[in-house]
Protein backbone atom coordinates (compact mmCIF):
# COMPACT_ATOMS: atom_id res chain seq x y z
CA UNK A 1 0.00 0.00 0.00
CA UNK A 2 1.28 3.35 -0.75
CA UNK A 3 1.86 6.17 1.42
CA UNK A 4 -1.00 8.56 0.25
CA UNK A 5 -3.63 5.44 0.81
CA UNK A 6 -2.15 5.13 4.79
CA UNK A 7 -2.35 8.87 4.45
CA UNK A 8 -6.00 8.64 3.41
CA UNK A 9 -6.74 6.25 5.85
CA UNK A 10 -5.23 7.62 9.04
CA UNK A 11 -6.51 10.76 8.81
CA UNK A 12 -10.38 9.52 8.57
CA UNK A 13 -9.64 7.39 11.43
CA UNK A 14 -8.25 10.20 13.84
CA UNK A 15 -11.25 12.39 12.32
CA UNK A 16 -13.75 9.51 13.03
CA UNK A 17 -12.02 9.37 16.79
CA UNK A 18 -11.91 12.82 17.71
CA UNK A 19 -15.56 13.44 16.60
CA UNK A 20 -17.33 10.16 17.92
CA UNK A 21 -15.00 8.75 20.42
CA UNK A 22 -15.60 5.05 21.75
CA UNK A 23 -18.07 4.60 19.09
CA UNK A 24 -15.72 5.08 16.27
CA UNK A 25 -12.80 3.59 18.20
CA UNK A 26 -15.12 0.05 18.49
CA UNK A 27 -16.37 0.47 14.46
CA UNK A 28 -12.21 0.65 13.63
CA UNK A 29 -11.59 -2.79 15.75
CA UNK A 30 -14.39 -4.58 14.39
CA UNK A 31 -12.96 -3.42 10.73
CA UNK A 32 -9.77 -3.37 10.99
CA UNK A 33 -9.01 -5.93 13.95
CA UNK A 34 -12.23 -8.30 13.86
CA UNK A 35 -12.93 -7.46 17.37
CA UNK A 36 -16.21 -7.31 19.45
CA UNK A 37 -15.43 -6.34 22.93
CA UNK A 38 -17.94 -5.06 25.04
CA UNK A 39 -15.09 -2.55 26.75
CA UNK A 40 -11.49 -1.75 25.74
CA UNK A 41 -10.40 -1.44 28.94
CA UNK A 42 -8.40 -4.55 30.48
CA UNK A 43 -9.60 -5.30 33.96
CA UNK A 44 -7.97 -6.27 36.84
CA UNK A 45 -9.41 -9.72 37.16
CA UNK A 46 -8.50 -10.42 32.71
CA UNK A 47 -4.52 -9.11 34.51
CA UNK A 48 -4.77 -11.66 36.83
CA UNK A 49 -6.04 -14.50 34.63
CA UNK A 50 -3.22 -13.49 31.91
CA UNK A 51 -0.35 -13.83 34.63
CA UNK A 52 -1.77 -17.28 35.66
CA UNK A 53 -1.48 -17.70 32.23
CA UNK A 54 1.91 -17.17 31.87
CA UNK A 55 4.35 -19.91 31.50
CA UNK A 56 6.92 -19.45 34.85
CA UNK A 57 10.11 -19.57 32.66
CA UNK A 58 8.73 -16.71 31.02
CA UNK A 59 7.41 -14.69 33.72
CA UNK A 60 10.95 -14.98 35.35
CA UNK A 61 13.00 -14.12 31.91
CA UNK A 62 10.62 -11.04 31.61
CA UNK A 63 11.31 -10.30 35.34
CA UNK A 64 15.06 -10.45 34.53
CA UNK A 65 14.63 -8.33 31.82
CA UNK A 66 12.13 -5.78 33.32
CA UNK A 67 14.81 -5.16 36.23
CA UNK A 68 17.75 -4.61 33.45
CA UNK A 69 15.75 -2.24 31.80
CA UNK A 70 14.95 -0.72 35.27
CA UNK A 71 18.46 -0.34 36.95
CA UNK A 72 19.75 1.29 33.69
CA UNK A 73 17.17 3.65 33.53
CA UNK A 74 17.32 4.39 37.22
CA UNK A 75 21.23 5.26 36.59
CA UNK A 76 20.34 7.45 33.53
CA UNK A 77 17.76 9.63 35.85
CA UNK A 78 20.37 10.14 38.26
CA UNK A 79 22.71 12.10 35.83
CA UNK A 80 19.65 14.34 35.01
CA UNK A 81 20.02 16.37 37.59
CA UNK A 82 18.45 20.61 38.43
CA UNK A 83 20.52 23.57 38.09
CA UNK A 84 20.61 26.76 40.00
CA UNK A 85 23.30 28.95 38.88
CA UNK A 86 24.17 32.71 39.27
CA UNK A 87 25.65 33.88 35.97
CA UNK A 88 26.20 37.53 37.36
CA UNK A 89 25.46 39.14 40.54
CA UNK A 90 22.20 38.97 40.94
CA UNK A 91 20.73 37.16 37.99
CA UNK A 92 19.87 33.29 38.78
CA UNK A 93 19.16 30.89 36.14
CA UNK A 94 18.20 27.60 36.46
CA UNK A 95 16.13 24.77 35.38
CA UNK A 96 14.21 21.82 36.61
CA UNK A 97 13.74 18.09 35.67
CA UNK A 98 10.20 17.60 35.32
CA UNK A 99 8.12 14.31 34.76
CA UNK A 100 5.17 14.13 31.47
CA UNK A 101 2.31 13.80 33.45
CA UNK A 102 0.52 10.81 31.24
CA UNK A 103 2.19 9.00 28.76
CA UNK A 104 0.37 6.68 26.43
CA UNK A 105 2.57 3.91 25.46
CA UNK A 106 1.64 1.87 21.92
CA UNK A 107 2.60 -1.85 22.49
CA UNK A 108 2.34 -3.81 18.71
CA UNK A 109 1.06 -7.03 18.19
CA UNK A 110 3.47 -8.13 15.77
CA UNK A 111 3.46 -11.00 13.89
CA UNK A 112 5.43 -12.70 17.41
CA UNK A 113 4.81 -11.79 20.84
CA UNK A 114 7.13 -9.26 21.29
CA UNK A 115 7.39 -9.81 25.51
CA UNK A 116 10.16 -7.19 25.37
CA UNK A 117 7.95 -4.41 23.90
CA UNK A 118 6.38 -3.36 26.75
CA UNK A 119 9.11 -3.43 29.15
CA UNK A 120 11.18 -0.97 26.89
CA UNK A 121 7.96 1.66 26.66
CA UNK A 122 6.68 1.22 30.01
CA UNK A 123 9.17 0.56 32.45
CA UNK A 124 11.72 3.77 31.43
CA UNK A 125 8.41 5.81 31.95
CA UNK A 126 7.58 4.53 35.56
CA UNK A 127 11.28 5.28 36.55
CA UNK A 128 10.81 9.19 35.23
CA UNK A 129 7.98 9.49 37.22
CA UNK A 130 5.57 9.95 34.94
CA UNK A 131 1.82 10.05 37.05
CA UNK A 132 -0.35 7.32 34.67
CA UNK A 133 0.91 5.30 32.08
CA UNK A 134 -1.34 4.27 29.57
CA UNK A 135 -0.84 1.21 27.51
CA UNK A 136 -2.67 0.07 24.19
CA UNK A 137 -1.99 -3.06 22.28
CA UNK A 138 -4.50 -4.87 19.33
CA UNK A 139 -7.56 -7.06 20.19
CA UNK A 140 -5.80 -9.84 19.09
CA UNK A 141 -2.06 -9.51 20.96
CA UNK A 142 -0.87 -12.34 22.80
CA UNK A 143 -2.28 -12.70 26.56
CA UNK A 144 0.81 -12.74 27.07
CA UNK A 145 1.65 -9.46 26.48
CA UNK A 146 -0.86 -8.15 28.89
CA UNK A 147 0.82 -10.13 31.41
CA UNK A 148 4.29 -7.80 30.34
CA UNK A 149 2.45 -4.67 30.18
CA UNK A 150 1.18 -5.28 33.93
CA UNK A 151 4.84 -6.71 35.18
CA UNK A 152 5.89 -3.55 33.48
CA UNK A 153 3.42 -1.32 35.58
CA UNK A 154 1.51 0.11 33.21
CA UNK A 155 -1.56 1.87 35.14
CA UNK A 156 -4.03 1.37 32.51
CA UNK A 157 -4.23 -1.09 29.78
CA UNK A 158 -6.60 -0.97 26.50
CA UNK A 159 -7.24 -3.44 23.88
CA UNK A 160 -6.80 -0.98 20.96
CA UNK A 161 -4.56 -1.22 17.96
CA UNK A 162 -3.42 0.73 15.15
CA UNK A 163 -4.48 3.95 14.41
CA UNK A 164 -7.68 3.98 16.24
CA UNK A 165 -5.49 3.37 19.20
CA UNK A 166 -3.15 6.36 18.61
CA UNK A 167 -6.12 8.63 18.13
CA UNK A 168 -8.05 7.66 21.37
CA UNK A 169 -4.60 8.63 23.11
CA UNK A 170 -4.06 11.58 21.73
CA UNK A 171 -7.58 13.04 21.64
CA UNK A 172 -9.32 11.19 24.56
CA UNK A 173 -12.84 9.43 24.40
CA UNK A 174 -15.31 8.23 26.85
CA UNK A 175 -13.23 5.38 28.19
CA UNK A 176 -9.53 6.43 27.27
CA UNK A 177 -8.08 9.66 28.80
CA UNK A 178 -6.23 11.82 27.03
CA UNK A 179 -2.17 11.26 27.05
CA UNK A 180 0.35 14.13 26.85
CA UNK A 181 2.63 12.13 24.81
CA UNK A 182 3.01 8.89 22.51
CA UNK A 183 5.84 6.43 22.44
CA UNK A 184 6.41 3.00 21.32
CA UNK A 185 6.88 1.81 17.45
CA UNK A 186 3.61 -0.27 15.11
CA UNK A 187 3.07 -0.91 11.58
CA UNK A 188 2.38 1.83 8.97
CA UNK A 189 -0.84 3.22 10.09
CA UNK A 190 0.30 3.81 13.80
CA UNK A 191 3.73 5.67 12.41
CA UNK A 192 1.73 7.84 9.98
CA UNK A 193 -1.08 8.19 13.08
CA UNK A 194 1.71 9.31 15.70
CA UNK A 195 2.72 12.34 12.42
CA UNK A 196 -0.43 13.46 12.23
CA UNK A 197 -1.09 13.95 15.83
CA UNK A 198 2.43 15.53 16.81
CA UNK A 199 1.70 19.03 18.02
CA UNK A 200 -1.56 18.15 19.80
CA UNK A 201 0.49 15.20 21.79
CA UNK A 202 4.20 14.67 21.69
CA UNK A 203 5.52 11.39 20.27
CA UNK A 204 8.81 9.84 21.05
CA UNK A 205 10.21 9.38 17.23
CA UNK A 206 8.65 8.23 13.70
CA UNK A 207 10.32 4.40 13.34
CA UNK A 208 10.33 2.51 9.84
CA UNK A 209 11.61 -1.16 9.51
CA UNK A 210 14.30 -2.17 11.88
CA UNK A 211 18.18 -2.19 10.86
CA UNK A 212 21.26 -3.86 11.62
CA UNK A 213 24.74 -3.38 9.92
CA UNK A 214 28.36 -4.67 10.73
CA UNK A 215 31.64 -3.11 11.19
CA UNK A 216 34.19 -5.52 10.71
CA UNK A 217 38.12 -5.83 9.66
CA UNK A 218 39.75 -9.32 8.50
CA UNK A 219 39.13 -10.53 12.54
CA UNK A 220 35.65 -10.59 11.96
CA UNK A 221 33.83 -14.18 12.03
CA UNK A 222 31.83 -14.38 9.61
CA UNK A 223 29.60 -17.86 11.01
CA UNK A 224 28.50 -14.78 13.54
CA UNK A 225 28.24 -11.84 11.58
CA UNK A 226 25.69 -14.04 9.49
CA UNK A 227 23.70 -15.45 12.22
CA UNK A 228 23.18 -11.60 13.84
CA UNK A 229 22.34 -10.31 10.71
CA UNK A 230 19.57 -13.23 10.21
CA UNK A 231 18.77 -12.27 13.65
CA UNK A 232 17.58 -9.45 13.00
CA UNK A 233 15.94 -9.96 9.59
CA UNK A 234 13.46 -11.94 10.97
CA UNK A 235 12.04 -9.11 12.05
CA UNK A 236 9.99 -8.21 9.27
CA UNK A 237 10.71 -8.69 5.53
CA UNK A 238 11.85 -4.88 5.21
CA UNK A 239 14.51 -5.10 7.39
CA UNK A 240 17.67 -3.73 6.25
CA UNK A 241 20.90 -5.64 6.88
CA UNK A 242 24.28 -5.11 5.94
CA UNK A 243 28.43 -5.84 6.27
CA UNK A 244 30.71 -3.08 5.79
CA UNK A 245 33.88 -4.62 6.03
CA UNK A 246 37.92 -3.43 4.73
CA UNK A 247 38.39 -7.18 3.58
CA UNK A 248 37.09 -9.17 0.54
CA UNK A 249 37.51 -12.41 2.49
CA UNK A 250 35.12 -12.15 5.15
CA UNK A 251 32.35 -10.37 2.75
CA UNK A 252 32.45 -13.58 0.72
CA UNK A 253 32.73 -15.85 3.53
CA UNK A 254 29.74 -13.94 5.37
CA UNK A 255 27.72 -14.04 2.01
CA UNK A 256 28.02 -17.54 1.50
CA UNK A 257 27.30 -18.43 5.22
CA UNK A 258 24.51 -16.33 5.00
CA UNK A 259 22.93 -18.07 2.24
CA UNK A 260 23.42 -21.99 3.71
CA UNK A 261 22.06 -20.82 7.45
CA UNK A 262 19.04 -19.52 5.20
CA UNK A 263 18.21 -23.11 4.32
CA UNK A 264 17.52 -24.23 7.57
CA UNK A 265 16.22 -21.39 9.02
CA UNK A 266 12.70 -21.92 10.13
CA UNK A 267 12.17 -18.23 9.65
CA UNK A 268 13.77 -17.93 6.35
CA UNK A 269 10.83 -16.69 4.42
CA UNK A 270 10.67 -13.49 6.34
CA UNK A 271 14.77 -13.48 6.60
CA UNK A 272 15.55 -14.24 3.62
CA UNK A 273 13.04 -11.56 1.74
CA UNK A 274 14.78 -8.98 3.97
CA UNK A 275 17.91 -9.80 2.50
CA UNK A 276 17.40 -10.29 -0.86
CA UNK A 277 15.49 -7.10 -0.89
CA UNK A 278 17.39 -4.73 1.40
CA UNK A 279 20.57 -7.03 2.67
CA UNK A 280 23.94 -5.60 0.94
CA UNK A 281 27.71 -6.29 1.70
CA UNK A 282 30.13 -3.59 1.07
CA UNK A 283 33.94 -3.81 0.66
CA UNK A 284 35.39 -0.62 1.69
CA UNK A 285 39.04 0.63 0.89
CA UNK A 286 40.57 1.37 3.76
CA UNK A 287 38.74 2.20 7.89
CA UNK A 288 38.27 5.59 6.95
CA UNK A 289 36.01 4.95 4.36
CA UNK A 290 33.91 2.19 6.04
CA UNK A 291 33.63 4.84 8.98
CA UNK A 292 32.35 7.17 6.36
CA UNK A 293 29.80 4.82 4.89
CA UNK A 294 28.11 3.71 8.35
CA UNK A 295 28.14 7.73 9.35
CA UNK A 296 26.36 7.89 5.70
CA UNK A 297 23.94 4.96 7.10
CA UNK A 298 23.46 5.81 11.00
CA UNK A 299 22.32 2.85 11.35
CA UNK A 300 19.10 1.54 14.26
CA UNK A 301 22.13 -0.73 15.60
CA UNK A 302 25.49 -1.21 14.67
CA UNK A 303 28.03 -4.00 15.67
CA UNK A 304 31.59 -3.53 15.81
CA UNK A 305 34.12 -6.95 15.33
CA UNK A 306 37.47 -5.99 14.67
CA UNK A 307 40.74 -6.38 15.79
CA UNK A 308 40.01 -3.41 19.38
CA UNK A 309 36.43 -2.82 19.08
CA UNK A 310 36.61 -0.37 21.88
CA UNK A 311 38.78 2.23 20.32
CA UNK A 312 36.71 1.72 17.04
CA UNK A 313 34.04 2.65 18.58
CA UNK A 314 35.08 6.27 19.53
CA UNK A 315 35.66 7.10 16.12
CA UNK A 316 31.68 7.11 15.46
CA UNK A 317 28.81 9.04 16.14
CA UNK A 318 25.77 8.31 13.88
CA UNK A 319 23.44 5.34 15.38
CA UNK A 320 20.72 4.68 17.15
CA UNK A 321 22.58 2.05 20.12
CA UNK A 322 26.01 0.72 19.73
CA UNK A 323 27.59 -2.83 19.87
CA UNK A 324 31.09 -3.34 21.01
CA UNK A 325 33.01 -6.56 20.05
CA UNK A 326 31.40 -10.02 18.72
CA UNK A 327 29.87 -11.07 22.34
CA UNK A 328 27.41 -8.00 22.26
CA UNK A 329 24.32 -9.22 20.29
CA UNK A 330 21.99 -6.97 19.06
CA UNK A 331 19.74 -9.60 20.65
CA UNK A 332 20.69 -9.26 24.01
CA UNK A 333 19.24 -5.98 24.24
CA UNK A 334 16.46 -6.23 21.93
CA UNK A 335 15.68 -8.53 24.72
CA UNK A 336 16.67 -8.22 28.56
CA UNK A 337 20.00 -6.81 28.97
CA UNK A 338 19.35 -3.47 29.56
CA UNK A 339 19.73 -0.52 27.43
CA UNK A 340 16.34 0.13 24.93
CA UNK A 341 15.38 -1.39 21.88
CA UNK A 342 13.10 1.74 20.84
CA UNK A 343 15.69 3.32 18.50
CA UNK A 344 16.31 5.78 15.57
CA UNK A 345 15.25 4.50 11.96
CA UNK A 346 16.11 6.11 8.21
CA UNK A 347 18.93 7.41 9.36
CA UNK A 348 17.37 9.60 12.13
CA UNK A 349 20.65 8.36 14.10
CA UNK A 350 22.48 11.43 12.46
CA UNK A 351 20.16 13.93 15.28
CA UNK A 352 18.58 11.86 17.79
CA UNK A 353 19.39 9.00 20.27
CA UNK A 354 16.89 5.81 21.19
CA UNK A 355 13.75 5.85 23.72
CA UNK A 356 14.97 6.12 26.98
CA UNK A 357 14.18 7.89 30.62
CA UNK A 358 14.89 11.36 29.71
CA UNK A 359 11.68 11.08 27.06
CA UNK A 360 9.52 10.71 29.23
CA UNK A 361 10.65 14.39 31.02
CA UNK A 362 11.24 17.86 30.33
CA UNK A 363 13.90 20.32 31.27
CA UNK A 364 12.39 23.83 31.69
CA UNK A 365 13.92 26.44 32.86
CA UNK A 366 13.47 29.48 34.69
CA UNK A 367 15.07 32.51 36.12
CA UNK A 368 14.77 34.76 39.33
CA UNK A 369 16.49 38.35 39.82
CA UNK A 370 16.80 40.63 42.60
CA UNK A 371 17.98 44.13 42.31
CA UNK A 372 21.62 43.95 41.39
CA UNK A 373 20.53 41.65 38.46
CA UNK A 374 17.91 44.37 37.26
CA UNK A 375 20.79 46.73 37.56
CA UNK A 376 22.66 44.31 35.08
CA UNK A 377 20.63 43.19 32.30
CA UNK A 378 17.61 45.96 32.49
CA UNK A 379 19.75 48.80 30.01
CA UNK A 380 20.73 46.26 27.71
CA UNK A 381 17.21 44.82 27.45
CA UNK A 382 15.45 48.24 26.72
CA UNK A 383 18.63 49.43 24.47
CA UNK A 384 18.11 46.23 22.40
CA UNK A 385 13.76 46.64 22.43
CA UNK A 386 14.21 49.84 21.38
CA UNK A 387 16.48 49.31 18.44
CA UNK A 388 13.95 46.54 17.81
CA UNK A 389 11.40 49.06 17.57
CA UNK A 390 9.20 47.15 20.21
CA UNK A 391 8.07 49.39 22.28
CA UNK A 392 6.22 47.62 24.71
CA UNK A 393 9.34 45.23 25.43
CA UNK A 394 11.26 48.59 26.23
CA UNK A 395 8.47 49.62 28.76
CA UNK A 396 8.18 46.31 30.71
CA UNK A 397 12.19 46.18 30.64
CA UNK A 398 12.59 50.16 31.76
CA UNK A 399 9.56 50.14 34.60
CA UNK A 400 11.45 47.90 37.12
CA UNK A 401 14.49 49.94 36.45
CA UNK A 402 12.44 53.04 37.08
CA UNK A 403 10.30 51.84 40.29
CA UNK A 404 14.02 50.38 41.84
CA UNK A 405 15.64 54.51 41.33
CA UNK A 406 12.27 55.88 42.30
CA UNK A 407 13.07 54.56 45.71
Amino acid sequence: MDDASVEAVVREVLAAVRDRGDAAVAEYAAKFDKSQRDGFEVSQAERAAALEELDPQTREDTEFAIDNVRRFAEAQRATLQPLEVEVMPGVHLGHRVIPVERVGCYVPGGRYPLLSAPIMTIVPAKVAGVDEVVAALPPNAHPAMVAGCHLSGADRIFRIGGAQAIAAMAFGTESVPRVDKIVGPGNAFVNEAKRQVFGAVGIDQLAGPSEIYVLADETGDAEMIATDLLAQAEHDPRTRVGLITTSRALAEATLAEVERQLGDLPTAATAGQAWRDSGEIVVAADEATMIAYSEEIAAEHLQIHTRDPRDFARKLRNYGSLFIGELASVVYSDKCSGTNHTLPTMAAGRYTGGLWVGTYLKVATHQWLDERGVRAVAPPAVRQSASEGLEGHRRAAQLRLDRMQAR
